[in-house]
């Protein structure tokens, strides 16, 4: 097995885990956890308090 022969090798398996990394992401499943973890940055503010109260 010569340089060229590993070098092949370890493209296609860069290729394969790429296209399934792509598939997972995409995968209907994944989808409410991904809505959900693109809301956490909003998690701590507050919901009932409007931003231009004054302090008590």
């Amino acid at each position: 097995m010569d340089v060229g022969t590993l070098r092949g090798l370890g493209t296609l398996l860069v290729l394969v885990s790429f296209i399934g990394l792509v598939v997972w992401a995409w995968s209907a499943r994944r989808q409410a956890d991904f809505d959900d973890a693109a809301q956490l940055p909003f998690a701590d503010e507050p919901k009932d308090e409007p931003q231009d109260a004054p302090p008590p």
